[in-house]
């Protein structure tokens, strides 16, 4: 077998897009590849891809990978297209893998917003923050601007039109959640993300209410399971978005709530916020790039990063296999419940989950 070693997000005008077709490529036939949509932007017209691997067996667990949604945020598609080529080559020669493929789908959209992307916005060629895009307005009160917006889309943080829709690549997400990752009886996913904090955080719905959501214990047991099995890798803090900020128009609040119209399926979606504000505050002078607020510039800090969350994502994939495990059951989950209440919402005793809003 002749050795691969790509040279990944060193030159081009769109390194991402391009390291992407690359791994399209090099996989062949082993990766199903479909374009979900295509945008324009700056005279070209840019592929969204959706990527899979393993089984479509509706019994089998699933885990979906996105990433590239704010178009800034290039570090979040830059860690999905390390981790995927890890698994492509892997396909080459891991019998495990293959193994454990036979029983898991494996869903990726590491480039969601290459519009953003390709201009260095956040939002996509539209001027819409595709975060603050769903048909969900929060419970309370947010922060002006940050929690989404209506005046302008010369404005950050703008949701788009109330009678607009969702966007284009907003909708080909909701589309690949509802059709590929709740289509199954158990699915776990995972949006990649920078620019809060100087922690890394994995975040969980709510971003719309600070009440809990209903898969609580679930998110409680998977916390819990990660801190035992990777003692020295707390590196995350684990928390509702809301704990942090309030905002209008969350997908993930939304597609969270759509899928608890069936009980056939658990649902978790879970978002890593990679927290860019130690990079610069090691390198203040990132404060002048134009990305240097939510990507790590220095080469060794960049290889860092890419390598750092490898071990996360391998874990969810497990947990999802092994899902039947360790779900909390009957009065297991009722303890599993107060638990997380206590530990993430103090001594509230009449808060419980949130209805969904759909």
């Amino acid at each position: 077998m002749q050795a691969f070693i790509p040279r990944p997000f060193s030159s081009g005008e769109f390194p991402e897009l391009d390291s992407l077709l690359t791994l399209i490529r090099r996989a062949g036939s082993m990766l199903r590849s479909e374009v979900v949509c295509e945008v324009r932007a700056r005279g070209r017209q840019l592929p969204v891809h959706c990527l899979e691997l393993g089984s479509t067996d509706p019994n089998a667990p699933a885990v979906g990978f996105f990433g590239g949604i704010h178009g800034v945020e290039r570090i979040g598609t830059q860690v999905l297209l390390s981790y995927m080529q890890s698994l492509v080559e892997r396909l080459f020669w891991d019998e495990s893998l293959l193994r454990q493929l036979e029983n898991l789908r494996l869903v990726f959209m590491p480039l969601i917003n290459p519009g953003g992307m390709l201009a260095r916005t956040r939002s996509n060629p539209a001027g819409v923050d595709l975060m603050r895009n769903a048909p969900v307005d929060a419970d309370h009160g947010v922060a002006f601007l940050l929690g989404g917006q209506r005046l302008s889309r010369h404005l950050p943080w703008y949701r788009g039109s109330a009678d607009g829709g969702l966007q284009p690549e907003a909708a080909a997400v909701a589309r690949v959640v509802e059709q590929r990752l709740q289509s199954h009886s158990f699915s776990l996913s995972i949006d990649c993300h920078s620019g809060f904090g100087v922690k890394d955080r994995i975040w969980f719905p709510y971003a719309r209410t600070r009440e809990p959501i209903a898969c609580l214990p679930e998110v409680y047991a998977l916390r819990t399971m990660f801190r035992a099995t990777h003692p020295y890798h707390s590196i995350y803090r684990f928390e509702p978005q809301a704990h942090q900020y309030t905002t209008h128009g969350d997908l993930w609040d939304y597609l969270y709530d759509r899928s608890r119209a069936s009980n056939d399926h658990l649902f978790i979606p879970l978002t890593l916020e990679m927290g860019s504000w130690l990079w610069v505050k090691k390198s203040p002078a990132q404060l002048f790039s134009q990305l240097g607020m939510f990507n790590p510039l220095a080469p060794h800090r960049h290889q860092r990063i890419l390598r750092t969350h490898l071990t996360f994502f391998d874990f969810l994939i497990r947990a999802a296999i092994s899902n039947q495990r360790w779900r909390p059951r009957g009065a297991q989950r009722d303890v599993m419940m107060e638990s997380a209440l206590s530990y993430w919402y103090g001594p509230q005793g009449s808060l419980r989950p949130a209805t969904p809003k759909t």
